[in-house]
């Protein structure tokens, strides 16, 4: 499956004054990164644009239990962003695709008014 998502940084930004809609999208990894970071309103806008590419790259968006919390992004020590993949994803993934065994691919990137985000997901 594939998924893309491209998110205005400005509704992003204004959605960031309300904790509760932080709470409600991003893990708690992501918003202790979140601390650490300078930009956060294209930090916040390239992960939630990841979280809905991800959601289409299942092919069942934000349906069956799928919550914005479920899908988490990380960075590796260079920067690659990637998932992490929770049991409940994993069980996402087999219903849908009746597989257990399966690779994510993101690509994210930010502009100054637009962030933008790519997902394959492959079986292997």
């Amino acid at each position: 499956g594939i998924g893309v998502d491209i998110v205005e940084n400005s509704r992003i930004s204004k959605s960031l004054k309300n904790k509760i809609f932080i709470k409600r999208i991003f893990s708690n990894s992501e918003i202790l990164t979140a601390e650490k970071v300078k930009n956060k309103k294209n930090y916040y806008s390239k992960r939630f644009a990841a979280k809905e590419a991800f959601a289409k790259s299942i092919g069942i968006g934000f349906r069956n239990n799928l919550n914005f919390k479920d899908i988490s992004v990380i960075n590796d020590k260079l920067g690659k962003p990637s998932f992490t993949i929770t049991k409940k994803i994993k069980t996402i993934i087999k219903e849908q695709f009746k597989t257990s065994s399966f690779n994510f691919f993101l690509s994210i990137s930010d502009e100054k008014k637009y962030s933008v985000a790519y997902v394959i997901l492959q079986k292997k």
